[in-house]
């Protein structure tokens, strides 16, 4: 089995809590871990938005890097974009998180979707995910 991460499971990689275990578990029980091009990207600058503290910044991108050497990245190209847009008009979703389930729509099923965003849940079980998240 697949699983696809948004930015909220990348980052649950890294940062300690209780969404941590619930993300290193569902890593643990698939081997193909996939992220979109875009997650890396948005992560880095939110690990500034959860402490002002450098060494600790530098510690969970670190974590989070680590991480995204064991990830396939699923292009962000025309063809996702396009179906990202559709999925923003046609669902209660942002374009970022849009872009993320138009990703994993891309991949060989069956996909399971880590994700502790509540707007995505609904949208990649309609999708026919399964979800995981806390």
């Amino acid at each position: 089995m697949t699983l696809a991460l948004d930015t909220s499971g990348l980052l649950a990689v890294a940062v300690d809590g209780d969404q941590r275990q619930v993300a290193l578990d569902a890593l643990d029980d698939d081997p193909v871990w996939c992220a979109s091009a875009l997650a890396l990207t948005e992560a880095l600058p939110a690990i500034d938005r959860l402490t002002d503290e450098r060494i600790l910044r530098a510690d969970l991108e670190d974590a989070v890097r680590l991480a995204w050497d064991r990830i396939h990245v699923v292009p962000v190209d025309q063809r996702c974009l396009d179906r990202a847009a559709a999925l923003s008009r046609e669902q209660p979703v942002r374009l970022i998180d849009a872009i993320h389930l138009a990703a994993a729509e891309r991949l060989p099923r069956p996909v399971r979707f880590l994700t502790f965003d509540p707007a995505q849940i609904a949208v990649a079980l309609g999708l026919g995910f399964e979800v995981v998240s806390a």
